[in-house]
C-alpha cells in the first residue's frame, strides 16, 4: 500500500494562491498516475487534475483550467497542486490519490491521502 501525505491548505482571500503538495511513500506502477481530487460540504467527491510522473500525460477538469497546475519532483516523490485565482467555490477538501491507470474516476484510484481543507472566503 502507497502512504500518501497532503499539506498545503489554509484559509485564503478571493483571488489568493496556494500550493498543495503531496509527498508518497514509494514510487510502484501503483504510482503511475497522481490525481488530484476534492469533496466541498454536501457534495460528491470530484476529479480537479491527474498526471504522470514523467509528465507526459496531465488532464485538469474545465473549472479550473487556467488556474491550476498539476506538477511533480521525482527527486521528492511529490505532486503539487498549484492553485492560482482560487474562488470560494474552490472551498473543499482535496485528497491525493494515486492509482495503475491515467484516469479522472475516484474508482481508478487505490491509495489515497487524508485530505488537507482548503478555505476560500469571498
Amino acid at each position: 500500500q502507497v502512504q500518501l501525505v497532503e499539506s498545503g491548505g489554509g484559509l485564503v482571500q478571493a483571488g489568493g494562491s496556494l500550493r498543495l503538495a503531496c509527498v508518497a511513500s514509494t514510487r510502484t506502477f501503483r504510482t503511475y498516475s497522481m490525481g488530484w481530487f476534492r469533496q466541498a460540504p454536501g457534495k460528491e467527491r470530484e476529479f480537479v487534475a491527474a498526471t504522470t510522473w514523467s509528465g507526459r500525460r496531465t488532464y485538469n477538469v474545465d473549472s479550473v483550467q487556467g488556474r491550476f497546475t498539476i506538477s511533480t519532483d521525482d527527486a521528492k516523490n511529490t505532486v503539487y497542486l498549484q492553485m492560482n485565482s482560487l474562488k470560494p467555490e474552490d472551498t473543499a477538501v482535496y485528497y491525493c490519490a494515486a492509482g495503475i491507470v491515467f484516469g479522472k474516476s475516484d474508482g481508478e484510484y487505490d491509495s489515497w491521502g487524508q485530505g488537507t481543507q482548503v478555505t476560500v472566503s469571498s
